[in-house]
């Protein structure tokens, strides 16, 4: 009887330990499922930020990029509009010389007027 004596103290004190360790584990699974979850709304919300952040800059580069277009169009019809004028000018005055007729000047009226469109 002395061996089951000694037995059972060893017995109790080895199930308080697988007790402690259970305990433990319990405790650690529950801190990194926490962690888990933690991690998991983090990159959730840093995702959000980061589609908000780049959607912002896709409209503001396409707001740039209109306004931009619209200016280059703007600045386009007033050098044309400033061709054209001058043109006319050129012409008129190339082609009414002093005592002239101005199918005489035919080739100088067609070269100022369409000069800057020729080929170089």
């Amino acid at each position: 009887m002395a061996s089951s004596a000694a037995a059972a103290p060893l017995e109790l004190g080895s199930i308080e330990v697988l007790k402690r360790i259970k305990a433990t584990e319990t405790e650690w699974e529950e801190k990194l499922t926490a962690a888990r979850r933690d991690s998991e709304s983090t990159l959730a919300r840093l995702r959000s930020e980061a589609d908000q952040a780049l959607a912002a800059a896709r409209a503001e580069t396409e707001t740039e990029r209109a306004a931009a277009l619209e200016r280059a169009h703007a600045e386009v019809e007033k050098e044309v509009a400033e061709i054209f004028a001058r043109g006319e000018v050129e012409a008129k005055d190339a082609g009414s010389p002093a005592g002239k007729r101005p199918s005489d000047h035919r080739d100088q009226v067609i070269a100022l007027v369409f000069g800057p469109f020729a080929p170089e």
